[in-house]
């Protein structure tokens, strides 16, 4: 059985109500979301107090704590924990902002995914024209969601959604060209 396949036994185990299967799912896992985190955090200021393995933990905690999901397969899984780490992430942000007033949270991103032309964008400015774009168009947002936070390639994004790699190609260039007019104008 692959890697793939047992992950997607142990997340039916556990939308099955087996309290075993989160134990046993955590190693299988553990490694992606760490993975994950560290690309959402790399290019923050060294003192961040918010460090890889405190996401990791934070957001495994909230995804194997919710009861009755019906978990369908590594993607979903992958898909919902980008969701859960982009919260975390914003939240984390907005303490800070709310502490330092104005202070701002820049986030770094990879040139694959840049959305504004310096490479950096303010991740409450993104986080609110996610929620613009989801208005507008919700399964671009999901691409945005599971493409940036989740760090999914295209394929991967296509099976989460269930639609083709070449929708998600177009819905992906689209959001980002709405996304860098949205955030242009903070």
């Amino acid at each position: 059985m692959s890697k793939s396949e047992e992950i997607t036994v142990l997340l039916n185990r556990m939308s099955a109500g087996d309290e075993n299967a989160p134990e046993k799912l955590l190693p299988l896992v553990y490694q992606d979301l760490r993975n994950l985190a560290r690309v959402y955090l790399k290019q923050e200021r060294s003192d961040h107090t918010l460090q890889a393995t405190a996401l990791v933990h934070e957001a495994y905690m909230r995804l194997v704590d919710w009861e009755k999901v019906s978990w369908q397969n590594r993607a979903h899984f992958f898909s919902v924990a980008a969701t859960v780490m982009r919260k975390i992430l914003v939240d984390h942000a907005r303490r800070r902002r709310a502490e330092k007033r104005g202070g701002g949270h820049k986030l770094s991103l990879d040139e694959a995914v840049s959305f504004a032309a310096e490479g950096e964008v303010d991740l409450i400015a993104l986080d609110d024209a996610l929620l613009n774009l989801e208005r507008i168009d919700a399964r671009q947002a999901k691409v945005v969601e599971l493409r940036f936070f989740g760090g999914l390639t295209i394929e991967e994004t296509a099976e989460a959604l269930r639609i083709s790699p070449a929708t998600v190609k177009n819905e992906w260039a689209f959001a980002k060209a709405w996304l860098r007019v949205e955030l242009s104008k903070e």
